[in-house]
């Protein structure tokens, strides 16, 4: 999808959709502010794109509203459009039916789930798996095509209830309920994972692993050997704060630290 052995994806935060707390009244507004965003992820040479409705607080837990979902379906396929990129959208808080729904409506590459395999506690209640439901669909939607990457031990998230159950054996477990790709994140937003922990889910499976947080122009160069694609967000805003806009300063670093990572591994 990629066409590279570690991929970087820009993640663009959306500001607030139809039916959230927060929307303007704007489409027109809020496609602008994801298109700029995404461009300057293309202007600097990344991989692909995310796009996510993280300005949505406080989220739903396990859907979103249906104006929501058609909102992400349209900006999500003009996106991908302008750019002429990889795209992939991630509905929170585990909306994954309605991320599938707007990624076939858009004609998208991926979407990104949480609450896939076992259960967790996220800020908005308990999450429980959803792997049989989505699959299913997806399949009956002869959607095959849109890849799954399910986030594991996900972040912002109690996992008391699953500490029996090891990262790794967590990522078999969504790799056996038919994931493409599993994602590794640290404990918050903007916080890395150790990439020992990378390297040992990478050895686990044998779907793509993407690390989902924290990764940064000082760290990156650790998860290249283990992980497929990044997904970068915070790092690539203003103060390094994931709700501010996007610096093209901090893209550039952050790319040249990719390249200069990537030159020395090969």
């Amino acid at each position: 999808m990629f066409n590279r052995k570690c991929s970087v994806l820009g993640v663009v935060h959306l500001p607030p959709l139809p039916g959230a707390a927060g929307y303007e009244g704007s489409i027109d507004r809020i496609m602008a502010s994801g298109l700029d965003e995404a461009m300057t992820y293309k202007e600097n040479g990344l991989d692909g794109l995310v796009l996510e409705n993280m300005h949505d607080v406080p989220y739903r837990k396990g859907y979103v509203d249906p104006e929501t979902t058609a909102a992400m379906a349209i900006i999500a396929q003009s996106i991908k459009y302008e750019t002429q990129m990889p795209v992939g959208i991630q509905l929170l808080a585990g909306a994954n039916l309605e991320a599938l729904a707007a990624a076939v409506a858009a004609s998208v590459n991926f979407i990104r789930v949480e609450g896939y395999v076992y259960a967790h506690v996220g800020d908005e209640g308990l999450h429980e798996s959803s792997a049989a439901e989505l699959i299913r669909r997806r399949w009956q939607l002869q959607a095959e095509h849109i890849k799954i990457f399910a986030d594991i031990k996900k972040k912002h998230s109690a996992h008391a209830i699953t500490s029996d159950v090891s990262l790794t054996d967590t990522a078999k477990a969504a790799e056996f309920f038919k994931a493409d790709g599993v994602i590794v994140s640290g404990a918050h937003t903007g916080v890395a994972p150790d990439s020992q922990s990378v390297e040992e889910v990478r050895k686990a499976v044998s779907c793509s692993v993407l690390v989902g947080s924290g990764v940064d122009k000082d760290n990156v160069k650790s998860f290249i050997p283990w992980a497929d694609a990044l997904i970068v967000g915070s790092t690539f805003k203003e103060n390094g704060l994931w709700s501010n806009k996007v610096d093209p300063e901090r893209v550039a670093r952050f790319m040249q630290s990719y390249k200069q990572a990537t030159a020395v591994k090969v």
